[in-house]
């Protein structure tokens, strides 16, 4: 088949694709869209990288080839690179594709590069959404009832108690688009259950929110063992306290791997164990597969921003893509906004003690 011709570039484009960003791009990340056009066959990527090496590779890659239209960007972010450095680097594929999504000619954009530099240049470009104070990183785990959605994940290590209240609006709007949850449960999350416990600024949030229109999906205070056991479908914390929480979940999941590992190959009777046992730990492994759940979204932004860790394979990039294309299908930000409008409506219990 020969390299695809380079169509004409008229937008709007359901997803603006950073080709070159990621450890294993831009192989994997065409290798994940590939996966991704058989799932959604009626949207368009902008594609965005070295044009020549883009066009050799979707000649390999059919189904993609059918929906990616090329934009050559001739250099890329580096993983190390820092983000004011990144900020200066406009022909970077990076830049480019977020350029897309601020013009409005893509509806969002998904990269598996520098973290950093992304949440730098999509809050500078693409900017906030008018009604929100500060975007929010939000990532979806697993637990002991079902997917569970948790934010803000680092992206405000500080926060006061309208951002905490901002964040429970956008991560019920997320759950609702992604999830496909009708009503979706919300907990904030607290070193106890108790009314009383916690700051001010946390139980400033949970007073609003219970008055607000989420109110009686509003769980209250959660505390770190709910998270896994999927008490609610929706964490709401601040960044710092978000991106422990996270490190810790993936600690205890490598630890939990490693320690099953250890015991099946002790000895030869735990070996013929581990073959009994196999399809159910072979079912455990496919519950608990990171590239399920692979795709941190920058919400309250004018746009879609999905980030893909760096070092995932095809399948986890397409797992990136779904969440990204969920989210402009369901109209994610529009969501948002009818939340906020409800927000303004509730009782200005934020006027004073909010930060």
């Amino acid at each position: 088949m020969p390299a695809p011709s380079r169509p004409a570039e008229a937008g709007p484009f359901s997803l603006a694709i950073d080709a070159m960003g990621g450890d294993h791009a831009p192989e994997s990340v065409l290798d994940g869209l590939e996966l991704a056009a058989e799932r959604h066959p009626h949207a368009r990527f902008l594609l965005v990288g070295d044009e020549a090496r883009l066009g050799a590779l979707l000649a390999l890659r059919p189904r993609a080839a059918k929906v990616c239209s090329l934009r050559h960007a001739p250099e890329a972010i580096a993983g190390d690179m820092k983000p004011t450095a990144a900020l200066r680097v406009r022909g970077s594929s990076m830049r480019v594709a977020i350029d897309a999504v601020a013009s409005r000619e893509a509806a969002g954009v998904v990269s598996a590069g520098n973290t950093g530099a992304l949440m730098a240049l999509a809050k500078i470009v693409v900017k906030t959404l008018p009604e929100i104070d500060r975007p929010a990183l939000a990532a979806i785990g697993p637990s002991a009832r079902g997917d569970v959605v948790m934010l803000d994940l680092g992206a405000n290590v500080q926060c006061d108690a309208r951002n905490l209240v901002e964040f429970a609006v956008m991560g019920d709007a997320f759950a609702r688009a992604v999830l496909g949850l009708t009503n979706p449960t919300l907990g904030l999350l607290n070193v106890g259950s108790e009314e009383l416990k916690g700051d001010e600024r946390v139980r400033l949030a949970a007073e609003t929110l219970r008055d607000s229109h989420i109110g009686a999906n509003f769980r209250g205070f959660v505390e770190g063992h709910d998270i896994a056991a999927g008490t609610v479908d929706v964490i709401v914390t601040d960044g710092f306290t978000g991106n422990v929480a996270l490190k810790t979940g993936e600690g205890a999941l490598k630890l939990m791997r490693d320690l099953l590992r250890q015991v099946f190959t002790s000895s030869i009777p735990a070996r013929v164990g581990y073959l009994l046992a196999r399809p159910a730990l072979d079912r455990l492994r496919e519950w608990m597969d990171p590239r399920r759940y692979n795709g941190a979204v920058l919400i309250g932004l004018n746009g879609v921003v999905v980030k893909s860790h760096g070092g995932t394979d095809a399948l986890g990039f397409a797992h990136a893509v779904d969440v990204a294309m969920d989210m402009v299908t369901h109209r994610f930000n529009d969501t948002i906004r009818d939340g906020l409008a409800k927000l303004s409506e509730t009782p200005p219990r934020l006027a004073a003690g909010a930060r």
